[in-house]
């Protein structure tokens, strides 16, 4: 909040910021000028080898880390990109994973594509989520430098991630110091890549079959000064035996081979390694879900709620394991009758109505508590069509023909030759950008893409929180598309698959998968975990009722749960450290809630969670200084319950049982009804929080003020919490303080002084000396002289060139010497003149 509050009042201070670090001193972030708060992360090693130890301070490794000399300057030149989107410019900086994988993967790369080199430069395997394409943008940054102007091909194996790769590129041109081309077809590839030296060349796979099958693709260049990045380095993706790899060969015999993959080498593949190399650096899913760089993904089952019998449920044999995405289209002959036998199954009317029914039902418990979006993947595009058809005619309004509109889509691609009621689903590159620039926006009213095979890699929407998952998948392909639901955004403690078709094993092989080659951590977690979680935090927030009937809430009146929320947050307040520690275990009860809807036994404690929450919202709203988290209030306080009052339209002072002021928080009326409240914890909150309040708001225009009456709140608090004084006396010592706050606004009335003019007699007047030499009548005239000349010389940036501050100093010095101000005095009542003008000068220069 800080951050965002300097970049609104004082924008030019942050004009060549490179990193924003924050700490408490023992924990700290960094991020950019743009990072949400969700994008600080922290930096986990020193030297670049190894995690630093947990016993040493985040802030000590960060400024050993990060801010070392050589680390900073490398971070400035070759990791820092500006996407210009939009909603305006975002400043990117690589985390420190992707800082040392890069520098790895270049010096990998130099080595491999010397002349004594295999031309194998390995495999940067991070996790999904985890930043990889930016991890690719700042490789080929910093290899364009390293190299003698190479050429950078970058592969990947369909259309749509071809598009999502160069739009990241693009959108990055300023640092790869030139335009990246996309080749539109084999012809245009062949004239991108007869090039003497350089350039970043995007194409897909498929462009390097020859013309002919069974001929060699022709030479385009012997150059060594080639580097190919290959998206997703998996032999299932490039055929390497046979294929698109040896035609890759074939074109570019000298080329040198990097790979890029958010998930392992499969165990039983022995060509990846020999086509790219061993893994250069490897980002686990533990570790990137332990730095907050992507989210933990739940698993939920839900065949048995499709009451369906044996006979009428989808087998998925282990033949049929070989079936993945895009084999509906291309596939050998043996598997064609399998993949249509179980698609009929699949597709069938019954299956397709009840699959529609219980995904409605599913999601909309969902967005009671967790707002976001979600994804159905299936099988083929008939039974996309179907399925929409079903939900739409169960929510008829979420239906309309306008791409721009609605809450349901369809993504696929057709021709022609399709039948004429699929027409309207079909869309062209240009319209389906349109359709993801919707679902990534998280308040555009597109909620649920359905899809067959598009968007399932490379394809990044942070607000994405569930994927129905009716389609038979595997291995990376599996994992790729899980991972749609893993990336973070506020408010999201993790992902949901909800699996239709029966993929658990298929999940299991997967992480099979994972271990082997290296990675830790599961990469999917049954929500029964989560609800376990949610059991014991619902648990431990109970046990902060002890002694006290909560439950008295759900049979009372209105009025009557008014009194019953003052007093359970009172019973809060009474306990050591009770309103922190309450805080924090129902937030954590919240995370778990949230993951755990639709559960069954999130329905048993949905209203008392919900209560929970307004006690908590009421606590927070009353804390001096406490900053309500990005958490899951938002989401929480959505859910559908009777006995909860909303969280927007809980008035504290009628919950307190006072009047609301109609003119003034200082009035002797209201003071009074303060005074006499019975909760007296409930009655000193309230008067902190309403204090703190005031005084922010006079701190921004008379500085002097601001500084006498924070300090004297502060002290008083203090003085409370350390047990010196009592709550009964503390109250006493902040009604006083409220008076003489009330009675310091009737002085500039007194004097015939405006907000401005008081500003400045009060930076005067600091001089206890300077009263008793020259009264208020001599101070008054310094000061309305003073509010004259500064505004009169005050320019914008004033505060930022020293000539212009010069100047202004000389100018009040010459004022307080004309009426005889102390000498003695005069430095200090100039520098506090001068902050004093800080404060007015931005409204004063407009």
């Amino acid at each position: 909040d800080q951050i965002q509050t300097y970049k609104a009042e004082i924008p030019s201070l942050l004009k060549y910021n490179e990193l924003i670090l924050t700490s408490d001193g023992s924990y700290a972030k960094a991020g950019s000028l743009t990072s949400p708060w969700e994008w600080m992360l922290p930096w986990k090693t020193i030297d670049g080898e190894d995690k630093a130890p947990d016993a040493v301070p985040q802030l000590e490794v960060i400024l050993q880390g990060m801010c070392n000399k050589k680390v900073l300057i490398d971070l400035i030149q070759n990791f820092t990109v500006f996407e210009n989107e939009e909603k305006g410019t975002k400043k990117k900086i690589a985390a420190y994973h992707q800082y040392y994988a890069v520098n790895k993967a270049v010096l990998s790369t130099l080595k491999a594509s010397s002349p004594a080199g295999d031309k194998r430069c390995g495999v940067v395997w991070h996790t999904q989520g985890s930043g990889k394409s930016l991890s690719m943008v700042f490789f080929t940054g910093k290899i364009v430098l390293s190299m003698n102007n190479p050429t950078i091909v970058v592969l990947t194996d369909r259309n749509d991630l071809d598009d999502q790769l160069f739009g990241t590129f693009t959108k990055c041109k300023s640092m790869l110091r030139q335009t990246p081309v996309q080749a539109k077809d084999r012809d245009d590839l062949k004239k991108c890549l007869s090039v003497a030296a350089g350039g970043i060349v995007f194409t897909t796979i498929q462009k390097f079959l020859p013309e002919q099958k069974g001929d060699a693709y022709p030479l385009l260049s012997d150059r060594r000064n080639i580097v190919v990045i290959a998206d997703e380095a998996h032999r299932s993706q490039y055929d390497f035996i046979d294929g698109f790899a040896k035609h890759i060969r074939d074109a570019l015999p000298n080329a040198s081979f990097i790979g890029f993959t958010g998930t392992p080498i499969e165990r039983d593949d022995r060509s990846t390694p020999m086509v790219f190399g061993n893994y250069i650096d490897i980002y686990d899913i533990e570790q990137a879900v332990k730095d907050g760089a992507t989210v933990q993904i739940y698993y939920e089952n839900r065949l048995a709620k499709l009451s369906l019998s044996e006979r009428e449920k989808p087998l998925l044999d282990s033949e049929f394991e070989e079936v993945t995405e895009g084999e509906e289209v291309e596939r050998k002959e043996k598997l064609k009758s399998k993949w249509g036998k179980l698609e009929a199954i699949v597709g069938s009317d019954k299956r397709v109505a009840l699959v529609a029914n219980d995904i409605v039902s599913h999601f909309e418990k969902r967005e009671k508590a967790l707002q976001g979006k979600a994804m159905i993947v299936c099988m083929s595009r008939r039974i996309c069509i179907d399925l929409y058809n079903e939900i739409v005619k169960l929510r008829p309004e979420w239906h309309d023909e306008d791409d721009a509109k609605g809450v349901i889509k369809i993504v696929m691609t057709g021709s022609a030759s399709d039948p004429v009621d699929w027409q309207k689903h079909i869309r062209n590159r240009d319209r389906r950008r349109k359709l993801g620039d919707r679902l990534k926006d998280p308040l555009d009213s597109l909620k649920i893409a359905i899809v067959r095979d598009m968007w399932l890699t490379g394809f990044d929407v942070p607000c994405l929180h569930t994927m129905y998952l009716d389609k038979p998948m595997k291995g990376h392909g599996l994992m790729q598309a899980i991972a749609r639901v893993n990336r973070v955004y506020p408010g999201k403690p993790g992902g949901l698959i909800v699996d239709y078709l029966g993929v658990a094993q298929e999940l299991k092989n997967a992480l099979a998968d994972y271990t082997e080659s290296g990675g830790s951590g599961k990469p999917v977690f049954n929500q029964e975990e989560a609800v376990a979680i949610m059991n014991s935090k619902y648990e431990a927030t109970c046990n902060f009722f002890y002694g006290f009937n909560y439950k008295e809430f759900f049979k009372a009146t209105a009025r009557q749960k008014m009194t019953i929320l003052t007093a359970a947050h009172q019973h809060i307040l009474q306990q050591e450290n009770g309103p922190e520690r309450y805080c924090q275990v129902v937030t954590e009860l919240s995370k778990a809630f949230a993951l755990s809807v639709p559960h069954e036994d999130t329905a048993k404690i949905a209203d008392e969670v919900a209560l929970f929450q307004a006690i908590k919202s009421r606590i927070i709203k009353l804390e001096v200084g406490t900053k309500s988290e990005e958490e899951y209030d938002s989401a929480i306080k959505q859910i559908i319950s009777n006995a909860i009052v909303p969280e927007g339209i809980i008035d504290i002072f009628e919950v307190a049982g006072l009047k609301n002021p109609d003119i003034s928080i200082l009035s002797e009326e209201f003071l009074s009804e303060i005074k006499g409240m019975e909760h007296k914890n409930l009655a000193l909150e309230l008067l902190k929080k309403l204090l703190n309040d005031e005084i922010k708001t006079r701190s921004r225009s008379n500085l002097v003020q601001g500084r006498l009456f924070s300090e004297r709140l502060e002290n008083a608090i203090r003085r409370y919490q350390n047990r010196s004084i009592e709550a009964a006396e503390v109250i006493q010592e902040l009604l006083g303080l409220a008076r003489d706050i009330r009675d310091a606004s009737r002085k500039g009335e007194e004097l015939g002084l405006t907000e401005e003019e008081l500003a400045f007699y009060d930076a005067l007047e600091t001089n206890d000396s300077a009263v008793k030499i020259l009264g208020d009548e001599v101070l008054r005239a310094i000061a309305i002289e003073l509010v004259k000349a500064v505004r009169e010389n005050v320019t914008i940036d004033w505060v930022y060139r020293e000539n212009v501050k010069a100047k202004m100093r000389v100018m009040v010095k010459r004022i307080l010497k004309k009426y005889g101000y102390p000498p003695d005095k005069q430095k200090k009542a100039t520098d506090t003149v001068l902050e004093q003008a800080k404060l007015l000068a931005k409204d004063w220069a407009e």
